[in-house]
């Protein structure tokens, strides 16, 4: 979804503090992070959707810029937080429960997640794992975000060259990983 024209007076509307309009960037934009974020497999994305959204807020004032300029920051502001939760995560670890005892309780009836599962085999999902964590940013901000090359860029901070080169050699690797499923 793309507000489209009524992307500059929702922003002003947003920056003044209109419920309406926060409402109407959230509900564009929310999705597109949660996807992201659970693509990466972030934990608790969701909690991580919302941080996003609260820096959002609070650093509004500082944006300039089109619709596809906030959806790059955004997705950027998505990718810093992934990036900090992974670093504090690092310095508490915490014991997961296995798949086995998650196997047991059921599926929990999340039709998005039940819709990604079904669509992206675990063959793919493997390969992507075996990409490089730059070959995995690139091709989920690509795929899952929808960022132009540049946008992606940005929320790197890379050159598009750059992010060029890891693209190419992500697909590069995808498709000898995956030969089968490129041929088809």
């Amino acid at each position: 979804m793309s507000l489209g024209s009524a992307f500059e007076p929702t922003l002003a509307a947003a920056r003044v503090g209109a419920e309406w309009a926060w409402r109407d960037l959230y509900r564009d934009l929310a999705p597109v992070v949660l996807r992201y974020l659970r693509a990466r497999r972030a934990p608790e994305p969701e909690d991580l959707t919302a941080e996003v959204f609260v820096q959002v807020v609070s650093k509004l004032e500082q944006f300039t810029g089109s619709e596809d300029d906030f959806r790059g920051w955004i997705v950027t502001i998505a990718h810093r937080r992934f990036i900090d939760s992974l670093r504090s995560r690092s310095r508490r670890p915490v014991d997961p429960v296995s798949d086995e005892v998650l196997a047991l309780t059921g599926d929990v009836g999340d039709p998005e997640e039940q819709a990604l599962t079904t669509i992206a085999s675990q063959e793919v999902q493997q390969a992507i794992r075996h990409l490089s964590p730059d070959q995995q940013d690139v091709v989920f901000l690509r795929l899952i975000a929808g960022l132009s090359i540049a946008e992606v860029a940005e929320a790197l901070g890379k050159k598009p060259g750059a992010i060029k080169a890891l693209q190419s050699r992500a697909v590069a690797a995808l498709r000898r990983d995956l030969p089968q499923a490129v041929s088809s």
